[in-house]
């Protein structure tokens, strides 16, 4: 039996909504997928299971900054089970410069500590999937070697195949005695913003083109998020090929991030961050509150710069780097202190202010 904690698609989103704000969709399809794909596991050699159930990998699609990463990082230390997470565009096709495809398993073999039996039931996160789309339909005299080649290498890893992997990356370290990987097993989990993506479904359902974009308004006819009517042939005219499309069965979006999710994020999620900047002070000796218009504050300029979550870290990182600076050294000379972040502070226009903690 695989030494991973199987939980019921209410469990898992349950468990994702204290971590992630909103994405409900994206919660109940990666709940429900991921479910299944390890129910599957389980009850391998059941002798009432009467008929053999295929691997469903998951594609993800969506703005950068809105979830992806966290809610799959959630989902494998809920359930205990290994999780690396690569990008797509360091890969190439065998003998380029570059990453090879199973530079993926090195690393999934790395975050467990080599023990295969439970890589062999991980999940391998590919970032930025929708940078390896084919360059263009026509015909290249040059091979895609970042693009399509990467495409048709990922086939057999994605679908279920027994890899031999080089432990420490076989193009720096030739030398190594090969380690091999059943990948039949193994979640596959790709995401990736595709921009441009939404052209491709605004032409082919007749939308107005003035209204799509991640931040405009539901049509009338369609719904609030275009990518929730995309379709494989969509994919395959945004350059993945057909063979990899067909090995990513289930797909997901997740929502752009407004103003009131932005400001949400900062306090509501176990580890905020705004509960993180809190616990990093107090080991100081020094009490951190945020006043109600800073956090407004902070979620303004966050969704103005369209960078999502990402965006609450650089900003909230700039407001508190003087606070983060002298704060131990005050504490430490005159004991417990407390400090109020103002709006003033996150823009820039104010410093920090201790005073002594009554």
């Amino acid at each position: 039996m695989k030494a991973f904690q199987l939980k019921r698609p209410d469990q898992i989103k349950a468990h994702l909504d204290k971590y992630v704000i909103g994405q409900d969709e994206a919660k109940k399809t990666l709940s429900v997928a991921v479910y299944n794909h390890y129910k599957r596991i389980l009850h391998r050699g059941d002798p009432e299971r009467k008929a053999n159930i295929d691997k469903s990998n998951i594609l993800l699609l969506g703005p950068t900054g809105c979830g992806k990463t966290l809610l799959v990082k959630t989902i494998a230390n809920m359930l205990g089970v290994p999780c690396y997470i690569g990008s797509a565009t360091s890969l190439t096709a065998s003998g380029y410069v570059g990453d090879d495809i199973e530079s993926l398993l090195s690393g999934l073999l790395m975050n467990c500590g080599y023990d295969v039996e439970r890589a062999q039931a991980g999940i391998v996160f590919i970032d930025e999937i929708d940078k390896i789309a084919k360059k263009d339909a026509g015909v290249s005299i040059t091979r895609d070697v970042s693009g399509e080649c990467v495409q048709q290498g990922l086939l057999k890893m994605i679908e279920g195949h027994r890899m031999g992997v080089q432990p420490a990356g076989g193009r720096k370290h030739p030398e190594q005695p090969l380690i091999y990987v059943d990948t039949t097993d193994i979640l596959f989990i790709c995401a990736g913003a595709f921009v441009g993506l939404d052209g491709i479904i605004a032409r082919r359902t007749g939308r107005d083109q003035s209204r799509i974009g991640f931040g405009s308004g539901a049509p009338a006819d369609g719904p609030a998020n275009i990518f929730a009517d995309v379709t494989p042939q969509d994919l395959r005219d945004f350059g993945l090929i057909p063979e990899f499309v067909g090995r990513l069965p289930v797909v997901s979006y997740v929502d752009p991030l407004d103003k009131d999710a932005l400001k949400r994020i900062l306090t509501e999620p176990k580890d905020s961050l705004v509960s993180q900047y809190t616990e990093l002070l107090r080991e100081d000796g020094v009490k951190l509150t945020f006043a109600p218009d800073a956090l407004e504050t902070a979620a303004t300029l966050a969704s103005e710069t369209g960078t999502g979550a990402r965006g609450l870290r650089s900003i909230l990182e700039k407001a508190m780097r003087d606070v983060m600076f002298s704060a131990p050294k005050s504490a430490a000379k005159s004991g417990p202190l407390e400090i109020v972040v103002t709006r003033e502070m996150i823009l820039g226009t104010a410093k920090p202010v201790l005073r002594l903690s009554v």
